[in-house]
């Protein structure tokens, strides 16, 4: 069975990190109602049209995070609006948002009004910069409240002397969307036990804190850094990543150097290494890693890629490819594992969500929602009759 299976859910986000929660319930089966402004809907559908992204007749964002869920297009500026919103809400399980705080008392969806109806409601709040303090209504993107805030973007960079790193779109949405996730789930528990409902939040500056925790830890111990330096003079030669011959990267990521030291000089081919005095003891390796990092750049340099992790595989050696986008949808360990998995009666395929629980069955992930699919059938499980619902789209209330 799916164990979210009757969980009444409704979606009132925009965009990633808070609609990505509500994915994840939908994964287990809850029924997940997406709300958006009627007309051309979230702003999250035009994302393959800005300048930049990858360029897709397909909305590949919207199909990600919106899958298995139903779309009610309602305007909540509008009184009648809200009244419908309040209505469903008034019997759903949990309420999902990341609307700004102060748009949230202006549409009347802020937790105070919801669970005064609905005292086993569970209210999912996410924000930009956490809801309290001076910063707390300020406008928030991953890529400022959990990249850029969080000390990520600094750490990342190729090394100390090269530009902040840039982030990727919905990086740090996503695993905020877990927390959210986690915590409806945690309050889903504490009902079970109290048989109230509660607010619970995350949020993208705490997420990306917590995602650069040990730096920021080392940083609140009062630790010292040592700048990143570039690639060919890292510490370890054997857990820096090289060039192939046709030009595709791998990456070592070996920890016992002092054991493994001699099977990956075999491998690649560079026994003289063995008997070479400047490497005879770990010390001297971290003392001349520039040197070693030169040698087997020159070895990696004769070989492809697949060459290597074939050898490499073959070694035993703790390494992994540098993927490229074009790469994953045939990654057989990825479709093997259920990393990916195809829409229900399509072939496309889609991100699954990133763990299992036994016993409980996932659904077939169906395609997200067009603007307002849905509207009516929600409504009329409502209450509202068709009159009711045709005067809703003659006043604009619903699409």
């Amino acid at each position: 069975m799916s164990i979210f299976e009757g969980l009444k859910v409704i979606d009132c986000g925009s965009f990633i990190a808070a609609p990505t929660a509500a994915t994840l319930l939908g994964d287990f089966g809850a029924d997940v109602i997406k709300i958006e402004p009627p007309g051309a809907g979230d702003a999250f559908r035009q994302v393959p049209k800005l300048p930049g992204m990858p360029r897709s007749d397909q909305p590949y964002g919207w199909l990600l995070d919106n899958r298995n869920k139903r779309g009610l297009a309602l305007d909540l500026s509008k009184p009648e609006g809200q009244a419908v919103l309040h209505r469903l809400a008034s019997t759903a399980d949990a309420f999902i948002t990341n609307y700004p705080l102060a748009v949230r008392r202006k549409l009347a969806i802020s937790y105070e009004r919801l669970a005064a109806a609905n005292d086993r409601l569970i209210y999912a709040s996410f924000t930009g910069y956490g809801e309290t303090g001076d910063e707390a209504g300020k406008p928030g993107f991953d890529v400022t409240a959990y990249w850029a805030r969080s000390g990520l973007m600094d750490m990342v960079r190729s090394d100390a002397s090269t530009p902040p790193a840039r982030a990727l779109a919905g990086m740090g949405d996503h695993p905020s969307g877990v927390s959210l996730f986690a915590a409806v789930a945690v309050a889903l528990y504490q009902r079970e036990r109290t048989g109230r409902g509660t607010q619970v939040g995350s949020s993208l500056l705490a997420n990306g804190v917590w995602s650069n925790g040990i730096m920021a830890q080392a940083a609140l111990c009062g630790a010292t850094f040592t700048p990143r330096p570039p690639r060919e003079n890292l510490f370890n030669a054997l857990g820096c990543y090289y060039r192939c011959r046709d030009g595709r990267w791998l990456l070592l990521a070996i920890v016992n150097e002092q054991r493994d030291f001699p099977t990956v000089a075999k491998c690649l081919g560079l026994n003289d290494l063995l008997t070479d005095p400047r490497f005879a003891k770990q010390a001297d390796r971290f003392a001349r890693s520039s040197e070693l990092i030169a040698l087997f750049d020159a070895a990696f340099a004769t070989r492809d890629r697949d060459e290597w992790r074939a050898r490499l595989d073959e070694a035993g050696i703790v390494f992994e490819c540098v993927a490229e986008m074009g790469d994953l949808s045939a990654d057989r360990q990825m479709l093997s594992a259920g990393v990916l998995v195809p829409f229900e009666n399509d072939e496309m395929l889609t991100i699954d969500s990133p763990f299992f629980v036994d016993g409980a069955t996932k659904v077939k992930p169906r395609k997200a929602p067009a603007v307002g699919e849905h509207s009516t059938q929600i409504l009329r499980e409502a209450g509202y009759d068709d009159a009711a619902i045709a005067g809703m789209r003659e006043s604009k209330v619903l699409a």
